[in-house]
């Protein structure tokens, strides 16, 4: 159970995500990161990995989006 509130979770997060990816919305990034936090740390609590898997995807994707858009130096 806590493995699907995990990918739901990561799933509300890559929503936020992939607009972010489009030039002068980065800032959206910041949003999402405490979302797939959440996700993240849920996942952790989950018998299953795939929730906890999809959400470091997810995070991997928005900080390597804050590195490059130099919003995390």
């Amino acid at each position: 159970m806590l493995n699907i509130v995990s990918i739901l979770i990561g799933l509300l997060s890559l929503v936020i995500v992939i607009p972010a990816q489009i030039p002068l919305l980065g800032w959206a990034n910041w949003i999402a990161l405490p979302f797939v936090a959440i996700g993240l740390a849920i996942g952790q609590l989950s018998s299953s990995n795939g929730g906890r898997n999809f959400c470091l995807v997810v995070f991997a994707i928005a900080i390597v989006r804050l590195i490059l858009g130099g919003g995390v130096v």
